[in-house]
């Protein structure tokens, strides 16, 4: 057995490498199975094959990992898709690690195929598509290569650089012909076999809610450019940036330190109810992505329902019922990376909920003051408002004050025993939750009800949606107006309402959401109805008004046709170029010095068997110690690399080379005339 090729077998690794890859991203898979597989590929490529000399060994720990997988499966800590996603990296480990052989080889293939099959399963994202390229790139190489190496008798080097070139363009070919298939061909999208979303690698929540919100400390989460979810709006605004709350919670209480709510956990339902619905409500599709970090709904401001949840877990996708909290906090009641889930709002300037709507203990609240609010807070309240108590206009008196003579700052000293006081008089700097706790408390000693209201702000446009980014985290301020209920009131100053993360990043990261929402609407979302689609467009005809006159057609227009027309005349030439280059004539060449060899052969009755290639007879002959062996082994190398190499017969050499082969059968020929009494000829010999 000849000793395998090694850039043959470091692509198959680093081709199974990749489709372990596929799945790994997902950040689903145990941690003991990622150290097993990396393990094993850092062997692999080192070239050393445990597996050759501890077969037996390998295959009772492939065995006692099936039953550990097999029984986080039955008490259902594990996803079935994941099981069996973590056994084929094991399978693809095992195979690597073996000893090179043929089956080895395609063992480790069809694992490669299976981990990126489930790798499509648990994820498919942008990253996911990455390591989908490089598998099939690096498998395929690996494949083709194994292919030359064997044609090339025993003994010759196999001759790589000059087969590389017309490898690579046969799989660009390849990659063509598959995105054709792709779109031509009907199938089922992914989305029906797996969980969709996975935390991924270092996906540590980076936005959420918490119970409390403790005013101090510095405001690093706007500086936090990771979109934590995506929204689609209903009617559209069409804006290129939402100037819009998404609320997530009120806080009623403040005790000088942190805000907190009187009222804890109410009803679960699988919709929850806040205000009642009018008859042009927002509608909105949330998906709540994993660095989001919190199981809090959040909704334009002012929300009416929220429910229709999903819960994208490791084991599968969960519808999840919701529970009202106090403060109008909807939590779902199951714990998961990802959400989505409807929400429906109130329009903007629309009659939200009054403090009838709440409960006694609420409603005491929101004029509730801390035990020990310094009095200066009251002084500075009534000094601003000068006499007025209309709750808006007086609200508007003090957001001004605010935003005229204090700093916004991300940057905040330790611990203080007041923040508020430090805020008002001392630092005269702070961020959203300074701002918007400064403007409560100085409109409750004044007699007007307010609560602090948490969420995000903003929303950046995204194929058809809005991206809302962990930086956009904001605080604000509800104001409740007589008639009206609870207005939204801000006291920090616009500029600093949205992320205040690296414009440069946020570019970056706005890019990838792009390209990763294309590839998910695309990719892993397009399924047969899209296909349908896509073909009724290019075939319906016009349609036509009652007056009979033809509507808008859906088909390209005419200058879209005679574009096509010259692209098509265009690559029809191209062709008919690319067929008169020199490499088609070298491998005509080749092709006819094939035949020329075949007939030599034929004539003196040594034919090559039905599907046998002249690389396949040449072995053949070796292998038995045939003479004519020594005369086919240098004019096989020669055919291969005129072929394949790229490389041209000499002037002569094709006759020099003939006349080589045509002696050797004369030598043969007359050997065997010599000896009449042997009865089988050089082919009975030579099998």
């Amino acid at each position: 057995m000849k000793r395998p090729l090694r850039l043959r077998l470091v692509l198959r690794d680093l081709g199974a490498g990749a489709a372990f890859g596929a799945m790994a991203v997902s950040g689903q898979l145990p941690l003991w199975v990622l150290g097993v597989f990396l393990l094993a590929l850092v062997l692999a490529l080192s070239d050393v094959r445990l597996v050759a000399r501890h077969a037996r060994l390998s295959a009772v720990l492939l065995l006692i990992a099936a039953v550990l997988l097999g029984l986080r499966l039955t008490s259902g800590s594990m996803n079935a898709v994941v099981a069996a996603c973590a056994f084929a990296g094991l399978i693809s480990a095992q195979r690597m690690l073996s000893t090179p052989d043929s089956a080895a080889d395609g063992q480790t293939h069809l694992t490669g195929l299976l981990m990126v099959a489930g790798g499509a399963a648990l994820s498919g994202d942008m990253t996911y598509a990455l390591c989908l390229i490089a598998f099939g790139v690096l498998a395929s190489l690996s494949l083709a290569l194994g292919v030359v190496e064997a044609a090339v008798p025993d003994g010759e080097p196999v001759p790589v650089r000059s087969v590389l070139l017309p490898l690579s363009g046969g799989l660009s070919f390849a990659v063509a012909g598959a995105m054709a298939f792709f779109i031509l061909f009907p199938r089922l999208n992914w989305a029906m076999v797996g969980p969709r979303s996975a935390p991924g690698f270092g996906a540590v929540s980076s936005a959420g809610f918490s119970d409390t919100v403790r005013l101090g400390g510095a405001g690093t989460i706007k500086s936090n450019p990771r979109v934590v979810l995506r929204a689609t709006l209903t009617p559209d605004p069409g804006r290129e940036e939402l100037d819009a709350y998404w609320v997530g919670r009120t806080y009623d209480t403040f005790d000088g330190q942190e805000w907190t709510n009187v009222v804890g956990a109410q009803r679960t339902e699988r919709q929850i109810t806040l205000r009642p619905a009018s008859d042009t409500l927002l509608h909105q599709r949330v998906e709540l992505l994993p660095a989001y970090g919190g199981r809090t709904l959040v909704a334009l401001e002012s929300p009416s329902r929220l429910g229709n949840a999903l819960a994208l877990t490791p084991t599968g996708t969960r519808a999840s019922t919701v529970q009202l909290h106090g403060g109008g906090e909807v939590r779902f009641t199951i714990t998961a990376p990802a959400y989505t889930y409807e929400a429906y709002s109130l329009p903007p300037n629309a009659k939200a909920d009054a403090p009838s709507g709440l409960r006694s203990e609420e409603r005491d609240q929101l004029l509730a003051l801390p035990e020990h609010l310094d009095p200066r807070v009251a002084q500075l309240a009534a000094s601003v408002l000068d006499g007025e108590k209309e709750p808006l206009a007086a609200a508007r008196k003090l957001v001004s004050h605010l935003q005229r003579d204090y700093a916004y700052t991300l940057e905040q000293g330790g611990s203080l025993e007041d923040p508020l006081a430090d805020f008002l008089f001392a630092r005269k700097a702070g961020h959203c939750e300074h701002f918007a706790t400064a403007l409560t408390l100085l409109l409750r000693t004044q007699g007007i009800s307010a609560r602090l209201a948490t969420g995000f702000f903003g929303g950046t446009r995204m194929d058809g949606g809005y991206l809302v980014r962990a930086g956009d985290a904001h605080a604000w301020t509800h104001v409740f107006v007589p008639g009206r209920g609870f207005v939204t009131v801000d006291a920090t100053p616009p500029s600093h309402r949205t992320s205040q993360g690296s414009e440069l990043i946020e570019k970056l990261l706005a890019l990838y959401e792009a390209v990763e929402g294309r590839w998910r609407q695309s990719v892993v979302d397009y399924s047969f109805r899209d296909q349908f689609e896509l073909a009724s467009k290019l075939v319906r005809p016009p349609r036509r008004t009652a007056e009979g006159a033809a509507t808008s057609s859906r088909l390209p227009p005419m200058r879209a046709w005679v574009t096509a027309a010259v692209v098509a005349f265009l690559v029809w030439r191209l062709g008919r170029i690319v067929a008169r280059w020199p490499r088609r004539a070298l491998r005509l060449e080749a092709t006819r010095f094939l035949d020329r060899v075949d007939a030599l052969l034929a004539r003196a009755h040594v034919p090559r068997r039905e599907d046998e290639s002249l690389e396949d007879l040449t072995t053949r002959l070796a292998r038995a110690g045939h003479p004519l062996a020594l005369a086919l082994t240098p004019l096989t190398r020669r055919y291969l690399e005129a072929r394949f190499g790229g490389r041209a017969l000499r002037e002569g050499e094709t006759e020099h080379l003939l006349g080589t082969l045509r002696r050797a059968l004369e030598a043969e020929a007359a050997r065997h005339a010599q000896r009449p009494d042997e009865q089988a000829g050089p082919t009975a010999r030579a099998s």
